[in-house]
């Protein structure tokens, strides 16, 4: 049985926010007896149409795809970063040829001292200093810009200014050596059990919560809320958070989760699912959309870790597999 508990706050708001009514005891009685929360019941599987099925097989496959594309050819590439430098206690990093700049580039196409970057509350300030050097921003080239957290070309290199209120300067070479390294991703196969339509379920109060990270930093999130729902005849329930960083929208929520394959069959830290609403309120909860940190390719990123609620106790055989490329 699936039992939530709430407070009489909680279900005072739920019944009518002005004058919560009595409940008489037999009322709850019932209530218990038929495992019955107040919210909806976890959902369960969404039935499809044959049409609908074979369109939503087509939507992961087509996913599946365009990722891989991604990983074997882009820029930006988790295969394609070269290095990384956190700001830490510093304002300004400098980035350049020459030996004595934080972030080194030892490459002809950047000039010997070409950018200063500098924090500047939730930007960046970016200023060439070489007096031939010049930084892309989209298609312009510039000596100096205000920018939010973006990527900017710096000869043929992609440098992501990277904010997350830990800032750091990643490189990306689309020459990087490690591009040769690629041989495909592995996913379970496509199995739409593991495909939900559910409502939110809100928390009483906003409340802020800390997620840890790879890198150790303690970053601040909104807990929005959690999804349940049945795999197999096995409840689940995972929190949904919004990151509380510089370039997170206010519909941008995140679920961060591991289960009975972590470690196993998926990667060892865990895997993330992102979630679509829908016109009707409820949310596209489909793990056959999950997929491995960017940590899974490289030491690079600063990787949010799932909490310890986000532990199924079910095998989750849907989405990516561990490819073990790191």
């Amino acid at each position: 049985m699936w039992l939530t508990i709430w407070t009489r706050s909680d279900k005072d708001r739920a019944i009518d926010p002005m004058k919560p009514p009595a409940w008489p005891a037999t009322a709850v009685f019932l209530c218990l007896l038929m495992g019955w929360s107040g919210a909806d019941a976890p959902a369960r599987p969404v039935t499809l149409t044959k049409a609908a099925e074979e369109a939503a097989r087509r939507d992961i496959a087509r996913d599946r795809d365009e990722t891989q594309k991604w990983l074997r050819t882009d820029p930006t590439s988790y295969l394609a970063t070269i290095h990384r430098r956190d700001f830490e206690q510093r304002k300004t990093l400098s980035l350049g040829r020459a030996a004595d700049n934080e972030v080194r580039i030892d490459d002809p196409t950047v000039s010997a001292h070409h950018l200063r970057v500098t924090v500047d509350g939730d930007r960046f300030r970016v200023e060439a200093v070489d007096a031939g050097a010049r930084f892309g921003v989209g298609d312009e080239l510039k000596r100096e810009a205000q920018l939010e957290p973006s990527n900017i070309k710096v000869g043929r290199f992609v440098v992501r200014l990277s904010h997350q209120r830990f800032p750091a300067i990643i490189v990306f070479d689309p020459t990087s050596p490690r591009f040769k390294e690629y041989t495909g991703l592995r996913y379970f196969p496509i199995d739409l059990t593991y495909r939900f339509e559910v409502p939110l379920t809100p928390p009483a109060r906003s409340e802020t919560m800390i997620i840890m990270s790879t890198r150790g930093s303690r970053r601040r999130a909104e807990r929005v809320g959690w999804f349940e729902f049945m795999v197999g005849e096995t409840p689940g329930r995972l929190e949904a958070v919004r990151l509380l960083e510089p370039g997170v929208g206010e519909n941008d929520i995140s679920i961060f989760f591991r289960d009975e394959t972590t470690g196993k069959e998926t990667y060892s830290l865990g895997r993330y699912v992102d979630v679509k609403k829908l016109p009707d309120g409820k949310y596209l909860l489909d793990f056959n959309f999950a997929y491995n940190p960017a940590c899974a390719f490289s030491d690079h990123y600063n990787c949010p870790i799932p909490p310890k609620a986000n532990t199924l106790k079910v095998p989750i055989k849907a989405g990516e597999m561990d490819s073990r490329y790191h």
